[in-house]
């Protein structure tokens, strides 16, 4: 029994040393960490790869990368893509002369100016100054010692005023929302084709350039697609195919229609402003065949979720860019969704942070 006790001992003295060791190491990694955001948005506004993508070959040299992307001294280069090597950004493979070339890997895709899968706006949205600066106010707006929201206290306004004061910062959030549409409907499209059965009319509430109705549009050609945003969004949306961009305030009506969808809209905002819309959106479609799509995170759901971290990561980024918005559990949907007057709804999961929730009347 003695020998047992000893040996318990010695095991929980090597855990807790393992634990010290790999603790070390990532305090380091959360200290330093801000470095590797900043490198990829530096990747991005070089054009990194895009210029391997584009080359003849898919890979090139220091001196070819350094010439294609305007860089005068090429040891800054290299130290950016030893990094971003080391953070499996991109690989390194031999050439024809023996020489270190530099290849596209998936991830580096994503950082693409154009293709499906790309999220360069999206990373240039949230390491933009303005995205970034209430992350330095979030202390105050936990402890209570600010009547303003988190945004509004680091740059003067709140996002939506804020942007539309801003055509540039406008314009990125826009083609940011637009990079999650291009990755996410597709995904919507084969996974709950049968959410869009009987559907001849479709708005999109808050669709900002129209991409999301664009792509669903495309897929579905019976439906009639409305994008719906505030105006100064909607009026320069690009014109679209079986798309008619509407300009409005979803809290004062929202477009007739079979049905309705958000993506990344009800987040924005507290349960109460939720309610308001999610009523509107009830009056405008029919109560026999209508439905509401809601494109957003179930935070829990499913069980064991490998996006689980990302929505609470998600939900850290909407406490510091809205007034009061937040991702929500199952019985926070529920919750908002029968006091809206919904009858009944139902959860897709697909293999995104978002859900896809249906609400009937």
């Amino acid at each position: 029994m003695e020998e047992t006790r000893i040996s318990d001992s010695k095991v929980e003295k090597l855990e807790e040393e393992n634990e010290e060791a790999q603790a070390e190491i990532q305090i380091w990694k959360y200290i330093f960490g801000f470095s590797i955001l900043g490198t990829v948005k530096c990747a991005i506004e070089l054009g990194i790869a895009d210029a391997i993508e584009n080359h003849h070959q898919g890979l090139m040299t220091l001196s070819e990368l350094a010439s294609a992307v305007g860089c005068t001294d090429p040891s800054y280069l290299f130290r950016i893509m030893r990094l971003l090597v080391h953070q499996k950004f991109f690989k390194e493979r031999s050439t024809i002369g023996c020489t270190t070339g530099y290849a596209n890997t998936p991830l580096s895709r994503r950082l693409l100016r154009r293709g499906e899968n790309n999220m360069a706006d999206f990373i240039l949205l949230e390491n933009s100054p303005p995205m970034l600066a209430p992350f330095q106010c979030l202390s105050n707006h936990v402890r209570g010692t600010s009547d303003k929201s988190i945004f509004e206290e680091a740059n003067g306004e709140n996002l939506w005023k804020f942007t539309e004061a801003n055509p540039d910062q406008s314009k990125l959030f826009s083609d940011a929302m637009s990079n999650d549409a291009r990755v996410l409907i597709p995904k919507v499209i084969k996974g709950c084709p049968e959410v869009f059965d009987g559907i001849t009319s479709l708005v999109d509430v808050g669709g900002g350039d129209g991409t999301t109705i664009g792509l669903l549009v495309k897929a579905f050609p019976w439906i009639n697609g409305i994008n719906f945003d505030l105006p100064h969004v909607a009026f320069v949306a690009p014109e679209c195919d079986g798309v008619t961009h509407v300009g409005g305030d979803m809290f004062e009506y929202v477009p007739k229609a079979d049905a309705i969808i958000f993506k990344w809209i009800l987040h924005d905002w507290n349960d109460e402003d939720c309610i308001k819309i999610l009523k509107k959106c009830k009056e405008a479609i029919p109560k026999d065949k209508g439905k509401v799509i809601i494109l957003d995170a179930v935070i829990g759901q499913p069980k064991d979720d490998k996006f689980e971290g990302l929505k609470l990561m998600l939900d850290m980024i909407m406490m510091a860019h809205t007034i009061k918005g937040k991702e929500r559990t199952l019985s926070e949907w529920d919750s908002i969704l029968m006091e809206a007057g919904f009858s009944h709804y139902v959860i897709n999961s697909i293999p995104a942070v978002h859900s896809v929730i249906v609400a009937f009347p």
